[in-house]
């Protein structure tokens, strides 16, 4: 990488953009959504199949009835009223097991769509690099892997098929209406040409309603899980009364958003309604006229009344439908302003180790997206074995350096080579069995200490705990588990009390050790623990391989004491300090000793 490439960081921010614009059409929209059934191609011919078959059944009892009424009922032909009867009641059930059966099968369809879908959700996110944790706020995350793919999974399995259906039932209600009496059915569907008219003018509209009421739950929900993570600070410093203020807020704003929505798919109720009422009146009118004309037989105009309602109300459903439609278009917005995302750490083209130092910096420059460069043109050297310390003011850039030894960013320019490669050039499981990190701020799992202790080590998964005793034993890490009452059973969760910040550091600290790696960083690793355990810590770190290189971020100096080398670092240098007084100096004026 040279100076002038392209920045590594990236802005992935997802609030308050859409991904797409409102689509122009149905099909078009419905396009949008294939992808997701493309592995329902079977089920859905069958689907399509039953939709066919209920369609059928709703268009030809109308046609039925009528010749029954002009026919039957009009020279008392009793024995063919039942015939017809009979025959209208085999349909009507066979138009009933249909509609069963398809919405049982899309049931299935939407159900399988939600797990795909949720999956490849939380796979892209774990594909992704920490610049967009950093970005976007937890909550709004889960509410795009919760929600918004809910609002998809309704569609699928409730609306989709009552979309297809009324299409399918509407196009038929027309060409029979128009194929029965020309005249009547163009007055019945003069006022479903407004609708559609209506509908094409509005739809961007209702669109980005539904959008902003996806994005504000989303905003709730981040402003909830914020506060709930941090509610122990928030008691400490009375302040419930902020709490309370910035949880109205947000919910103000989404009562708002989904009111609005709400208004305007309703809307749509009102106007196809509306509708119908204008084309029974027209039809009714001027079937009238037509009868007392000779034109029209009093059957033939209860068909075209019945045809009406075969159009309309299937249209009238449709306003509901379409609600759900778009809101789920909007849901599907989110989900694929996630899912199009790409990673801008991608992995490299290998390249031949080379005999040098474990680790190495070239004039690596870095900085987070919109801000100042952390680091300017660092350039320095780790030799096997030894023991380094990383020291300088807070924000100076000490654990940004860390976590560019650790990939967990990527320089802006320059490189960092690990074992004389690039460390672009490694798949994430090597370069993670070369490097620990023990984190300032470490994360465990719920579950066991077991659990936490074996993450993302594969070696030692199937092993009995005995055998994983004895592994810490071997390590002279079994004087830290003795610090935990029920030893490697345990009991830790991700969040709460149950063990406090210097038990989780410890267990992190296993957690590194057990996996041997050559480079081991400690970023405040010491800071939440007692001296005596700081003492027991440090000859563990002693006794490690000696191939094993150690690189310590920490403000006690008893911690860097022992230090091979020292590096300060602030305002985007990295300095060697040389001696322990020397970077006490630097410490002690925030720039470069003489």
């Amino acid at each position: 990488m040279t100076r002038n490439e392209a920045p590594a960081t990236t802005n992935y921010t997802l609030s308050g953009a859409t991904s797409r614009e409102a689509t122009a059409t149905v099909w078009t929209a419905l396009k949008r959504l294939a992808p997701l059934m493309a592995d329902e191609k079977r089920t859905l011919a069958l689907v399509f199949l039953a939709i066919m078959v209920s369609t059928s059944a709703a268009l030809l009892a109308p046609v039925i009835i009528s010749r029954a009424i002009d026919g039957n009922i009009r020279n008392r032909d009793f024995r063919g009223l039942l015939a017809w009867s009979a025959l209208l009641l085999g349909i009507y059930v066979a138009g009933l097991f249909a509609t069963y059966f398809q919405t049982q099968r899309m049931g299935t369809v939407g159900r399988r769509v939600l797990f795909k879908l949720r999956n490849a959700l939380f796979t892209k996110l774990q594909e992704l690099p920490l610049d967009f944790f950093n970005q976007n706020k937890s909550g709004d995350l889960i509410s795009r892997i919760n929600t918004d793919t809910d609002k998809l999974n309704q569609f699928f399995a409730q609306s989709l098929v009552q979309l297809a259906s009324n299409v399918f039932l509407m196009g038929g209600a027309a060409l029979l209406l128009l194929t029965l009496n020309p005249r009547v059915g163009i007055a019945a569907l003069l006022p479903a040409l407004g609708v559609v008219i209506f509908t094409r003018l509005t739809s961007k509209w209702v669109r980005q309603r539904n959008l902003t009421g996806l994005q504000t739950l989303g905003g709730l929900s981040a402003d909830i899980q914020e506060s709930l993570s941090n509610f122990k600070v928030i008691v400490a410093f009375n302040r419930l009364d902020y709490f309370r203020q910035k949880f109205d807020e947000a919910n103000q704003k989404n009562y708002a958003a989904a009111v609005t929505a709400g208004i305007v798919g309703n809307m749509f109720i009102s106007i196809f309604g509306l509708a119908f009422n204008l084309a029974q009146l027209s039809a009714l009118s001027y079937g009238a006229y037509l009868i007392a004309a000779g034109q029209l037989t009093i059957g033939m105009l209860i068909g075209v009344l019945m045809y009406v309602n075969s159009f309309y109300t299937p249209l009238r459903q449709l306003a509901a439908v379409w609600a759900s439609f778009q809101l789920a278009l909007a849901g599907l917005d989110r989900i694929s302003a996630v899912l199009k995302l790409e990673s801008n750490m991608p992995i490299a083209n290998g390249e031949p180790a080379r005999s040098g130092p474990v680790l190495e910096f070239e004039n690596v420059h870095f900085s987070y997206p919109g801000g100042q460069e952390v680091l300017k043109g660092g350039t320095f050297t780790l030799e096997r074995g030894k023991t380094y310390a990383l020291v300088g003011p807070t924000g100076g850039g000490k654990t940004t350096t860390a976590s560019l030894m650790a990939r967990l960013y990527d320089p802006t320019g320059g490189r960092v080579l690990l074992d004389g490669r690039d460390i672009r050039s490694y798949q994430p499981e090597g370069r993670t069995r070369k490097v620990g990190f023990i984190l300032q701020d470490p994360f465990l799992f719920t579950g066991t200490i077991r659990d936490n202790i074996l993450y993302g080590n594969e070696t030692f998964q199937a092993y009995a705990n005995e055998h994983i005793v004895g592994l810490l034993t071997a390590r002279n890490l079994d004087g830290l588990l003795a610090r935990f009452g029920q030893g490697l059973e345990t009991r830790v969760a991700s969040t709460g009390d149950a063990i406090s910040l210097g038990q989780k550091q410890l267990v992190a600290f296993m957690r590194a050790v057990l996996r041997d790696p050559e480079i081991l960083i400690l970023d405040e690793a010491t800071a939440n623990i007692d001296t005596v355990t700081e003492q027991l810590l440090e000859e563990i770190l002693t006794k490690l391989p000696p191939s094993t290189t150690k690189v310590i971020i920490a403000h006690r100096l008893n911690t860097i004491a022992n230090a091979d080398e020292i590096f300060f670092i602030n305002a985007g240098d990295i300095t060697p300090a040389g001696s322990m007084q020397h970077a006490l100096d630097m410490l002690l004026h925030g720039k470069r000793a003489s």
